[in-house]
This record gives C-alpha cells, sequence and structure tokens, in this order.
C-alpha cells in the first residue's frame, strides 16, 4: 500500500504543476504579458493550495474514498481547464474572473491531495520520514513537470491534450487505489464507475482537441482559419479571406497580405537608402522572410544572417506554398542563413560585423520581448556593427502609443546612437513608426531603388519623417534591462486603444 500511495505522491505532483504550467502559459497567450500572467497565475494558485491544506483537517473519516474522489475531481476540473477556457475567451463577460476562479478551484483541491495522503500514511511511518519521503516524491514529480511542459508536451500534444492528458494520469491513480482496496472502501463500484465516466470524458476532449481548438479560435478570428500551432515560444495562426491572408502570434495580428508590402517597403529601404556599404546585412526577428524579400531585390548584397527565435516560424515560411509565394522564396535564398536562436543571446557569442541591421521583432508587449528593445541589447549590437553601419527598428504606433514609440529613440539616443524616427500609414495597422539609427551621423548616400517598388520612393520619405503633434515627441524614459519601462508605456497605452 505505501509504495502505491508514495508513488501517487510522484504523479499528483507532476499533474499538479501542470495544471499550474497550462494555467500561466495559456493567460499569456491569451491576455498577453508573460510575466505578470505567470508571476499572478502562480500566486494564486499556490494561495489556493494554502486553502486546500488548511481545508483538510476537516477530513477525518473515510481518508482513502476521500482521496479517491478528490482525484476524480482534481483530473476533472484541470483535464477540461485548456478546453474551457479557451472556448470562453471570446464570449464571457469576464475572462479574467473565469480564469482565477479555475485556477484557485484547482489550487484548492491540490492542495488537498498530500494532506490528505500524510493522514493516511501517518500510523505507518515516523512523523520525520514520513514527511521526508513525501516531498521528496513531491519535489521529483514537479521536477520532472517542469522539465516535460516546454519541452515536450506544449510542441507535441498542445495545451489542451496536455490539460487531458494528465486529468486522466489523476483519475488512472484514484483508479489505481480503488481497485487495490476496494475492500475498504465505501461506495467503491460507484467510484469506480465514476471515474470511467470522467477518463472517458476527457479521453474524448483529447481526441477531438484539434477541433476543439479551431472551433474557439473561429469564433476569435474574422475569416477562417487555416493553420494553427503551437510552438515552445507562441501560438501560430493563419486565416485566410478570399483576398486576404493573416498571421496571428498569440492573438496579435503581425500582418495582412493585403498591406505587408507597405509595412515591410518602409521598414528596409530607407535603411538602404541611408547606409554605405550593402553587403552583409543582419535581420533579427524577421521569421517570415518579408524583410528577406525586399532586402534580395539589391543584388549587391552578398550574404543576409536571420536570426529568428522559433524554428517553427522559419520551417512554416519556407515550406507552406502561400507564404513561400508572399515572400518570394526569401527564406531558401542561397545568399541567406537562418539561425534559429534568441537574439540576445547570439549577439553576446557573434564575432562578425554588419553593414546593415534590420531589427524586426514583435511588439513590446511584455518582458521577454521588452528586453530586445533595452539598452542593455543595443549595446551588445553595438558590438557586431562598423563605425558607419546602420540599423532600423519597428517601433510600434506613433499615434496609439507615442510614448512607447520615442521610449525606443530615446533608449537608442542613450547608447549613443544618431537616429531619425520616422512612420507610415499601414490600413491593417494604422500608423506605424520606425527608428534608423547609426553610430555616426545620418545621411543620405544611395538614391537608386529597386524597381517594382509599391509603396516607397526618396520622394516620400521626407514626409514621412513629420510628424503631428498627436505623435510628436514625449518625454519618456529610456527603456533598460532591469525596469523595462517600454512595456509598461506599451501596455498602458495600447491597453486604453483595445477598452
Amino acid at each position: 500500500m505505501e509504495a502505491l500511495l508514495f508513488f501517487s505522491v510522484f504523479v499528483i505532483a507532476t499533474c499538479g504543476l501542470i495544471y499550474e504550467l497550462v494555467a500561466g502559459t495559456l493567460a499569456s497567450y491569451l491576455l498577453g504579458d508573460s510575466v505578470t500572467q505567470f508571476s499572478t497565475i502562480i500566486g494564486a494558485y499556490l494561495f489556493a493550495m494554502g486553502i486546500g491544506a488548511w481545508l483538510s483537517r476537516f477530513f477525518k473519516k473515510e481518508l482513502l474514498s476521500w482521496f479517491i474522489q478528490l482525484e476524480i475531481l482534481v483530473g476533472l476540473i484541470g483535464g477540461i481547464s485548456s478546453a474551457a477556457l479557451f472556448l470562453l475567451f471570446e464570449h464571457a463577460l469576464s475572462f479574467r474572473l473565469i480564469l482565477y476562479m479555475l485556477v484557485g478551484l484547482t489550487g484548492i483541491l491540490v492542495g488537498l491531495e498530500l494532506p490528505l495522503l500524510m493522514n493516511i500514511l501517518k500510523n505507518r511511518y515516523e512523523f520525520r520520514d514520513l514527511v521526508s519521503r513525501v516531498f521528496t516524491f513531491d519535489y521529483i514529480g514537479a521536477l520532472l513537470a517542469s522539465i516535460v511542459f516546454p519541452l515536450l508536451l506544449v510542441p507535441y500534444l498542445g495545451l489542451i491534450r496536455t490539460s487531458c492528458f494528465f486529468g486522466i494520469l489523476n483519475v488512472l491513480v484514484a483508479m489505481i487505489v480503488l481497485v487495490k482496496f476496494r475492500s475498504e472502501i465505501k461506495w467503491a463500484a460507484y467510484l469506480k464507475i465514476k471515474a470511467v465516466a470522467v477518463i472517458l470524458f476527457l479521453s474524448g476532449i483529447f481526441f477531438w482537441a484539434n477541433e476543439i481548438m479551431t472551433f474557439s479560435e473561429g469564433m476569435a478570428f474574422r475569416d477562417p482559419v487555416i493553420f494553427t500551432h503551437s510552438s515552445p515560444y507562441q501560438r501560430i495562426v493563419l486565416t485566410r479571406s478570399k483576398s486576404d491572408l493573416r498571421l496571428y502570434l498569440n492573438g496579435n495580428l503581425q500582418f495582412s497580405s493585403a498591406d505587408e508590402y507597405r509595412y515591410h517597403e518602409a521598414l528596409v529601404h530607407p535603411v538602404m537608402m541611408y547606409g554605405g556599404s550593402r553587403r552583409k546585412i543582419l535581420i533579427l526577428g524577421g521569421g517570415d522572410g518579408m524583410a528577406a524579400r525586399e532586402l534580395l531585390k539589391y543584388p549587391e548584397i552578398e550574404h543576409i544572417t536571420l536570426v529568428d527565435l522559433d524554428p517553427s516560424m522559419t520551417r512554416l515560411f519556407k515550406e507552406n506554398t502561400l507564404l513561400t509565394k508572399l515572400n518570394s522564396n526569401s527564406l531558401l535564398s542561397p545568399k541567406l542563413t537562418i539561425v534559429n536562436a534568441d537574439a540576445f543571446q547570439w549577439l553576446k557569442e557573434n564575432k562578425e560585423t554588419f553593414n546593415i541591421a534590420i531589427i524586426d521583432f514583435p511588439d513590446p508587449g511584455n518582458y521577454a520581448v521588452g528586453k530586445l528593445y533595452t539598452t542593455a541589447f543595443y549595446r551588445q549590437l553595438r558590438h557586431s556593427l562598423n563605425d558607419s553601419s546602420v540599423i532600423v527598428v519597428q517601433s510600434t504606433s506613433p499615434y496609439v502609443a507615442p510614448k512607447a514609440f520615442w521610449c525606443v529613440n530615446t533608449t537608442l539616443l542613450t547608447c549613443g546612437y544618431k537616429t531619425i524616427p520616422y512612420h507610415t500609414y499601414v490600413p491593417s495597422f494604422g500608423e506605424w513608426g520606425y527608428v534608423m539609427a547609426s553610430p555616426a551621423a545620418l545621411y543620405q548616400q544611395h538614391d537608386q531603388l529597386p524597381e517594382g517598388l509599391r509603396y516607397f520612393a526618396a520622394g516620400v520619405f521626407p514626409q514621412m519623417r513629420l510628424f503631428t503633434a498627436d505623435m510628436d515627441k514625449r518625454a519618456v524614459r529610456p527603456n533598460q534591462l532591469n525596469n523595462q519601462v517600454l512595456v509598461q508605456y506599451f501596455e498602458d497605452e495600447w491597453g486604453k486603444y483595445q477598452e
């Protein structure tokens, strides 16, 4: 009996942490700002576990029976959590309230598990041995969960199937204990039927997980969803209408095929006019290959290095025929080398220097991305540049988020760069901003642009440098790694716009 119950400690510890990680990941997917979401989810979950541990004092009889019922209930609630939250996100009046109620309920139930087990085992072990064994198995289970969740579960199962799988494991623990000790348990037949029903229910959700996800995302996006994938880093969704192909990362629009050329031409061609040599180019981000497409219009470019964190992104934009048509097969060019790595860490190890750098990261809506807009990042980038190198940074909307936009400019100035901020109108996004920068003074060195551009022209650029009063310069602090004020500016300004 003891070995079986200690094994149960290992399983329920693994399951308990998985539910916590699933809730934090799902909240960061749907609500953004992963640091805040994970911090509040973990805090709420641990607090709820404390409540559960306190409530365990009221369970004094039929502890095995209560333990089995608890495992069935934990398996059911934890198992359906992801599917329920995805389905409710677009329709619930207060999604956060539902999220934290579900996290709280799961935490209370998980918090009950170990005290019940310890009460079941207390007459068989010295207190010191009991505590050491129970917590040893508990911590080993937690370690296993923390390793397999990002490396195996999210990439290969996804959040819905992960929740269901571990919910089923919880119920199987109940079934095994029930079968082993059925003579000591009241209502054993009823509990067995209940456990089997929950396993079948969760198995059905597991089997139909893709359909559930497709249905929930169909409600979230205006156009039909044609592709979805959860990588260890983000949720990738493609939608398609008769005239438009759209990419969303964690629910945020990244481009529309109807007007992405305006964004990417404005991103690439001004810096090519101001850069001197065009031989070696660095792209940080830009895993969709659109910036690379624009660069490859310059025959004098000898080599492009593209550093993007997510191999799922670069693979998708190398293999999907709809997308390779959009980026003109740029990611398959012999002039281009793809490196899947964190740009911050890659810059620390890089020994090459580049003439031009295109920095095309997502908006700084969380601290993981915000670090790529800090003084620490731009100073590290300086080691990969020549004195005359020129860079450009996509810098969010100067109309919707002027403080965030000018924070990027201020951060570059703080690092010793000379800057030229500018903006353009992209129908899918509105006014969008960029900051061009260099260690040296910036002046136009080239007049010749590639043929066939649909939007950008040399005569357009002076207008792009003009800012009206509602977008003009703001007094802001530089974005530093230890405070990341840019993320706060961004969240405050975009949050008001989206209300």
